[in-house]
């Protein structure tokens, strides 16, 4: 018998609709918002992927403030929410502005409406020890709410040492979280892993006990079938990211289908995980990939395990995250019984007021950059 609606309740109008869960963003970076508002091309292009991060990503994250992270962040909520993406899975990193910074996305988030697991992604490229010790501090800060919880991250294993390593794992343990990490996205993350004494970067973060179940591996590009069934025996998850992966020209993460646990993210690409799951299907066609169709659904799994909910969306104890849609075109979103979208609108915010701000924010953050070497 279906269940009768509270006194009261407010109701939306679904009529020739199909209702659907909402979209999962297993990895994303929410900081890299304002990149689509003019960010100016690296002079020279870069050849590598590590020339990518040095004269693109590194040198933006080290000039984000408080004001262009929060810019960035809600731009790129905003745009998920309207897409039907209902939770995101965040990757933060801003050298300048550590202290505070999760305060600044958990506000945005809860602003906005959207659900979302956050973490700081510790580093020493830039300061060190001391640096790392204050990426997991603010993981630490982060206080759970209905709709947010907390990982401890670390950028990558080739940007920490041993000492970093460790501690993220005693910080997951000790906050009952998993940690949040990117994993052999490159082939440059191999040859560190390999030039420290461990056959790669998965296996000396499994050395290093900084893994414990649940914990999250973004890419994975080049893990090997069998690292891969170690990734599952220690209940891993892994996110593939094909827009990023292709653009980056990293190459395809073939072992992944061989994972028991993988979802998908965008790694900062713009959360419309109808695109993202388009890419998927035709890069997995490309590579004879015969595994990929379950991975957008997986990531329902993966944000359950962290709020304790039953894994199936729209189930008797789900966390009932949902999307009214016409065909491609979002009508309603629904999370944690919170109304975050009505015919196609956002509650909470005015999407061309927060493009407005983005596009400012996004013109001094160029300057910024301009100015760092």
């Amino acid at each position: 018998m279906a269940a009768e609606a509270a006194p009261g309740a407010r109701r939306l109008d679904a009529s020739g609709a199909d209702i659907v869960p909402g979209a999962v963003c297993a990895h994303t970076h929410l900081y890299s918002g304002l990149a689509s508002y003019g960010m100016p091309p690296p002079l020279p292009p870069p050849t590598s992927f590590l020339e990518i991060l040095e004269r693109v990503w590194w040198r933006l994250d080290r000039a984000l403030d408080a004001d262009s992270l929060r810019a960035s962040a809600r731009d790129a909520i905003a745009r998920a929410l309207l897409a039907g993406t209902t939770t995101l899975v965040d990757h933060q990193e801003s050298p300048a502005f550590i202290e505070g910074s999760l305060g600044v996305l958990a506000e945005a988030c809860d602003e906005l409406g959207v659900r979302a697991l956050l973490c700081y992604g510790a580093t020493e490229r830039n300061g060190g020890l001391e640096e790392a010790r204050r990426g997991l501090a603010e993981c630490r800060r982060l206080s759970p709410t209905p709709t947010l919880r907390g990982l401890v991250g670390l950028h990558a294993s080739f940007t920490v040492s041993d000492e970093t390593i460790r501690e993220a794992g005693r910080l997951a343990a000790d906050l009952g979280t998993g940690v949040h990490v990117h994993v052999a996205e490159d082939l440059a993350d191999v040859a560190d892993a390999r030039a420290r004494g461990t056959p790669g970067p998965l296996e000396r973060l499994l050395a290093l006990d900084a893994l414990p179940p649940g914990s999250i591996l973004a890419h994975g590009v080049h893990l090997s079938p069998e690292e891969v069934g170690l990734a599952n025996d220690a209940e891993l998850w892994l996110v593939q990211n094909p827009r990023s992966n292709e653009g980056n020209r990293v190459g395809y993460p073939g072992g992944l289908r061989h994972g028991r646990r993988v979802a998908l993210g965008t790694d900062g690409w713009d959360a419309d995980m109808a695109v993202e799951e388009a890419a998927l299907f035709r890069l997995a066609a490309a590579h004879g990939d015969d595994r990929a169709a379950g991975r957008l659904a997986a990531g329902h799994a993966l944000v359950s395990e962290r709020f304790s909910a039953a894994g199936a969306p729209l189930a008797p104890g789900a966390l009932g995250d949902f999307v009214v849609r016409d065909g491609p075109k979002v009508r309603h979103v629904v999370v944690n019984g919170r109304v975050v979208v009505e015919d196609g609108r956002l509650l909470a915010g005015d999407l061309e007021e927060i493009t407005q701000a983005s596009r400012r924010e996004a013109a001094r953050l160029w300057q910024r950059m301009a100015a760092i070497h």
